[in-house]
């Protein structure tokens, strides 16, 4: 079952996304830190707690030092820039590689998944793009351009449920929701939307709409889901996000030049990672790993690899020649006529150059403004690319694991024993009602490092509990970083 559990439910021209809970926990871990100290009461346990984070973290660092060491090496031969020199150094034969590259991406992978990363399914992209934000064009890949045996062989021998059809040429890995709104006057897709309504009447009134086929987007499109019953939960689901989009709006003449607002649910972070085709000359080695911010989901294009230049998709060329086929038919039938009459003549002329008029300049603005969304996922939307986002990852990986194992910890000092689940609910209505955020706990995870640190244990009936907080200082004992800071104070002192 996918993460992002879409179900968009149509009423009164409203469109909401229902999405499920990250497991990533959204606040800042020194926010954290500090806020959990100052519930304890006793200022000689607030001591005691603070240095039982900074043990915890110390020690959980400590841990993944050296898979992130292999990572790194790892991908330092597999660099876009610079990895073919340093393949070449090594004298490593075609098989050797192969091994290599599989074992970064089963590192890569691992990381990822520690860091609560999910891989976006085919059911998530069709919901994503069954609406439309500021992109407005149909964006494909250039399949030709890409490599098609790197991820392929990987997942033959990694099995994962619910992998996309593309699985094979690149991987979308996307984490946390978010909302965009965009204010602007948007006078030309207000134009455009107006024109399309305009054109849709006419062809029920002129029963054009036999011939022409409705007005589409290339994209997969997926129908929305009315659901009566649950609706009114949907409202009140914290989780829930409205789609305002232009198409659902009441457009006028006399809200033509106001500002509106529009508003799309976002992925908060996004990483990409493929390989670009081998040429005939040139074996291609280079494994790209780019990371993006806050897209949204309807405009999720704007991060494929290798994207193809658009231009007027074939359906757009169709309802050309049919418009222009149709017009010159009806024209030539009301010449034939006795008496010909030239208001339906001019009317029928009128309305064919106005479509074939509205197809060609709404694809002259979509790719204005497909051009500033590129730049503005180069400049705004690309955290980093690379090196830089294997580096983040680490850290962030880190962060994760240190916050789920204090406030694990917290509860349990807090509360006394608990069963597993009692301290995933728990956990979490800490989490909503003293910061305000929501999330899917992973209680598993933060269960399975506080026994491996040995400050948590189970009774005879299986419910867990913490040892005391002096005890637990003991039993992790000083770290090889808190030895460093005193000799670094005191020759200081010195």
């Amino acid at each position: 079952m996918p993460t992002v559990e879409e179900k968009m439910m149509s009423t009164r021209n409203k469109d909401v996304i229902r999405l499920e809970p990250e497991s990533v926990i959204p606040i800042l871990k020194p926010k954290l830190i500090v806020h959990l100290s100052n519930l304890i009461e006793h200022s000689s346990d607030r001591a005691e707690f603070l240095k039982l984070c900074k043990r915890v973290e110390y020690t959980i660092r400590a841990w993944y030092m050296l898979q992130f060491e292999d990572l790194m090496q790892l991908y330092s031969l597999f660099d876009p820039v610079h990895g073919n020199q340093k393949l070449e150094q090594q004298n490593l034969s075609s098989d050797e590689i192969d091994v290599l590259e599989q074992n970064f991406l089963r590192y890569l992978f691992q990381i990822m998944e520690k860091s609560n990363f999910k891989i976006a399914t085919d059911e998530e992209i069709d919901v994503a793009h069954s609406g439309q934000y500021l992109l407005n064009l149909p964006i494909t890949v250039d399949e030709s351009k890409l490599d098609k045996k790197l991820l392929k062989s990987f997942f033959e021998s990694h099995p994962y449920e619910n992998l996309p059809d593309f699985a094979d040429k690149y991987v979308i890995f996307r984490r946390g929701i978010g909302i965009d709104k965009t204010t602007d006057y948007f006078f030309m897709e207000k134009v455009d939307a107006m024109i399309g309504r305009l054109w849709a009447w006419i062809l029920t009134k002129t029963r054009l709409e036999k011939v022409l086929s409705r007005r589409s987007n290339s994209r997969p499109k997926k129908d929305p889901k009315k659901d009566d019953e649950n609706i009114s939960e949907a409202e009140d689901d914290e989780l829930c996000v409205e789609r305002i989009r232009l198409e659902n709006m009441e457009l006028s003449f006399r809200n033509l030049l106001s500002k509106i607002t529009i508003q799309e649910p976002t992925f908060d972070r996004i990483i990409v990672v493929y390989r670009r085709a081998s040429s005939r000359i040139k074996a291609e080695r280079g494994i790209y790993v780019k990371h993006f911010k806050n897209i949204p989901m309807a405009d999720m294009e704007i991060v494929l690899p290798e994207k193809k230049n658009p231009s007027l998709t074939p359906m757009d060329w169709v309802k050309f020649l049919i418009s222009a086929a149709v017009g010159l038919v009806a024209v030539a039938g009301s010449v034939e006529m006795p008496k010909a009459d030239l208001w339906v003549m001019f009317a029928i002329l009128s309305t064919v150059i106005g479509y074939c008029a509205k197809i060609y300049f709404t694809f002259q603005q979509n790719m204005a403004t497909y051009q500033n969304l590129i730049t503005q996922s180069m400049y705004d939307k690309q955290l980093d690319s690379g090196r830089g986002t294997l580096l983040h990852l680490c850290d962030d990986v880190i962060q994760q694991e240190v916050k789920e194992v204090i406030i694990s910890f917290f509860i349990l000092m807090e509360q006394g024993k608990a069963t597993l689940e009692d301290l995933d609910q728990q956990c979490e209505e800490l989490i909503r009602d003293e910061f305000g955020e929501s999330c899917n706990f992973d209680v598993d995870d933060a269960v399975h490092k506080l026994e491996k640190l040995g400050i948590v244990c189970r009774d005879t009936i299986g419910r867990y509990y913490c040892v005391g907080l002096k005890r637990a200082n003991e039993i992790i004992g000083t770290t090889t970083e808190e030895l460093v800071l005193k000799a670094k104070q005191g020759s200081g002192s010195a």
